[in-house]
């Protein structure tokens, strides 16, 4: 396995899904700029973007079947970030949550984004290499192993709703390893009959939050929600994204919710409501026809592996990316509860952009190696 790169694996460098994830970032910050005109958050997202291109640039360079046998070593070194967060005086605090580090010179960094590449390479080495056939029941808790010790630790920060997105990493992983039918039945009907049991336990023991039992009643019961009180980031999202309508609002024909301060992390969490209110129904289905062709584009990437494990790796990134997206679409429009699930290269932050082009580029590196044996 070699990283050197020859004329050949230059020609097959996939320009166009490098082009999308960039379009979709700098849409991103003409948003963030939008929703916080006099903060700087537009401008470090676009500092945050030469730092992405660079490393997805690093990735793509490098053979990703040397990635993949160095997974063990990005694993631990996750879970070392991880703990380092938990500890006062290193792990910075904000809104209730310690989940960031300082790092000199770039800022606060969030592990927990970070971590999901060693997840995923974690579990597609475990489950790639295996022999072929239906899996085991012992196979089957090695891989709920791998993704529980970070699921546990980012729950300590605490934060369920990065830890949410960990799920479909291994869903998709056991899901193209075949994985028996009757273990999927009997997931789904433990997840039917546990959710519901598990969330009036946690109601009873106050294992959830009070603004956590809100925020599910604000779905569950629209009609009774306080819109002033708990009801508030749902109430807001939805009024924000009707403002815009077909093509958004303009100038003065409109006043912006974000700008107002009417609607809370606008730049972040709610940044599809902005970008609803500022470009309409018609920007909107464009940034989601844009995300569907670049999620096409890496299935294609899949598609085009040489080995199984490469392929799972780029799956479970797809499954991940579908995820969250649709989480925060959800979210924004007042379908699932509002749980802190950033919209993947479009919400301000470094860590994400980051670790969402780090991912770009070992699909890349696939397609740049795809004829070598």
């Amino acid at each position: 396995m070699t990283s050197v790169i020859d004329k050949r694996q230059i020609r097959d460098f996939d320009w166009l899904t490098a082009f999308l994830a960039i379009a979709i970032v700098s849409f991103g910050v003409w948003q963030i700029y939008n929703a916080q005109p006099t903060q700087t958050y537009w401008s470090k997202q676009i500092f945050g973007l030469v730092i992405a291109l660079i490393a997805m640039a690093v990735v793509a360079a490098t053979d990703y079947r040397r990635l993949i046998d160095m997974a063990p070593i990005f694993y631990v070194i996750g879970l070392i970030l991880l703990i380092l967060v938990l500890i006062p005086g290193l792990g910075v605090k904000i809104n209730g949550q310690r989940a960031w580090l300082q790092v000199p010179f770039i800022g606060r960094f969030q592990p927990s984004e970070f971590v999901k590449i060693p997840v995923v390479l974690m579990l597609a080495r475990y489950f790639g290499n295996r022999k072929l056939g239906a899996l085991k029941i012992s196979e089957l808790f090695v891989g709920i192993g791998i993704l529980a010790l970070p699921i546990a630790l980012i729950m300590l920060e605490p934060d369920a709703g990065q830890a949410l997105t960990y799920f479909p990493l291994l869903a998709v992983t056991l899901f193209l390893s075949a994985v028996k039918m009757r273990y999927v039945v009997l997931t789904i009907v433990a997840t039917l009959v546990f959710v519901p049991v598990a969330y009036l336990i946690g109601v009873q023991t106050g294992l959830i939050k009070g603004y956590q039992r809100e925020r599910i009643e604000v779905i569950l019961d629209p009609e009774n929600a306080d819109p002033r009180g708990y009801g508030y980031h749902t109430f807001q999202s939805m009024i924000t994204v009707g403002k815009g309508r077909l093509t958004g609002i303009k100038g003065d024909k409109g006043v912006s919710q974000s700008e107002l301060k009417f609607l809370p992390e606008p730049h972040t969490d709610f940044i599809f409501a902005v970008t609803a209110e500022n470009t309409g129904f018609v920007g909107c289905i464009s940034l989601l026809l844009a995300y569907a062709i670049l999620l096409s584009r890496l299935v294609v990437g899949a598609k085009q592996c040489p080995d199984r494990v490469g392929m799972l790796v780029i799956m479970a990134i797809v499954g991940g990316l579908a995820f969250q997206i649709f989480i925060n679409v959800g979210m924004v429009l007042g379908f699932l509860p509002v749980i802190g699930v950033p919209l993947p290269l479009m919400s301000a932050g470094l860590s994400a952009v980051l670790s969402t082009f780090i991912a770009i580029g070992f699909v890349i590196s696939v397609k740049m190696r795809r004829f070598v044996n």
